[in-house]
């Protein structure tokens, strides 16, 4: 037991769930059972492979069967059209034909029918695995998240059925969503992303900054602003040096956007006056743009903080708030 509780509270060190679960089904199972069923219950955790299956019934047998009249579709659900017009014995008689031309189809096809699913899931070893996320310093080599955060997988840069090899040099350290997001046909190498997002510029008063940091994450940053409009008034910049939002890649996008939801809820619990807020970003010189480094504003409002708050962010052009 101390072994054991040991291992699993200070010495076990995850990249994925796979560790706790198989150890939670051998010990469901009298510490005895199959590769099977541990596979079987860490598929039971893999939602992608739901989505998958959700994306072939919506988009595939879905689309068949409503145009055949068979179902109906309404949101998520899926009604079986004049299924409370049969009997017991009709609707066994139905499950059994189903049943049937299932059995006949594999019969026919085999295990073909699976293939692309299988295709190219041969398992890393722990070896190569290791060495990859070593190299990526433990984080996807696309958005930069950490493997603390989100599970990362060894991916080929050029996949297998492209004539991607299974070698070091042909692996990159993607976290699940970005894998995900990554088709089989897509060879993009993301390993020397992260050389991009250490980019600083040696004269930039934001890469070079002094402040008390209030949140962060992997590519971006939040302090208070040195000449507040209001109260708590904050800046989110990306930790990159970047012109502007139109320089932004899209996780350094989804990075400043995770920090103005932690903010906001952070605020409002501080500060229950606030009762709404303004975000922006300003772009170019005649946009009022004077620092040069991407950032983003998030201003606290309270009630009554001016006079008639109508229009936000119209009112950088004087007169343009009312319409």
């Amino acid at each position: 037991m101390n072994n054991l509780k040991y291992f699993i509270e200070r010495k076990m060190s995850m990249s994925h769930i796979y560790q706790p679960v198989m150890i939670k089904v051998l010990l469901e199972n009298g510490g005895v059972t199959d590769k099977i069923n541990i596979a079987k219950t860490i598929l039971s955790y893999d939602f992608s492979q739901v989505e998958y299956y959700e994306d072939i019934t919506n988009n595939m047998v879905g689309r068949i069967l409503r145009k055949n009249e068979v179902v109906i579709r309404e949101k998520n659900i899926y009604k079986l059209i004049d299924h409370e017009n049969l009997s017991p014995d009709e609707v066994q008689e139905l499950i059994d034909l189903c049943e049937l031309k299932i059995n006949e189809y594999i019969d026919k096809r085999g295990n073909q029918i699976w293939e692309h699913r299988r295709r190219n899931r041969k398992a890393v070893s722990g070896s190569v695995r290791y060495n990859v996320l070593k190299r990526a310093d433990g984080r996807c080599e696309l958005c930069g998240i950490s493997k603390d955060e989100k599970a990362l997988e060894v991916d080929h840069i050029l996949p297998k059925n492209h004539g991607g090899e299974d070698t070091i040099d042909n692996y990159q350290a993607l976290c699940y969503t970005c894998n995900a997001n990554k088709r089989d046909t897509d060879d993009t190498d993301f390993r020397n992303l992260g050389v991009k997002y250490d980019l600083r510029a040696a004269d930039c008063i934001f890469c070079n900054y002094s402040r008390e940091t209030i949140v962060e994450n992997e590519l971006a940053i939040a302090f208070y602003d040195k000449y507040p409009v209001t109260s708590k008034h904050i800046l989110i910049i990306p930790k990159r040096h970047c012109e502007d939002y139109f320089s932004l890649s899209q996780p350094e996008v989804n990075a400043i956007n995770r920090l103005a939801h932690e903010l906001k809820s952070k605020l409002t619990v501080e500060d229950q006056n606030i009762t709404g807020f303004n975000l922006g970003f300003n772009s170019g010189e005649d946009a009022g743009q004077t620092v040069f480094h991407c950032h983003m504003h998030l201003i606290p409002r309270r009630k009554n903080d001016v006079s008639n708050p109508t229009g936000g962010i119209r009112n950088v052009i004087p007169g343009k708030g009312e319409y």
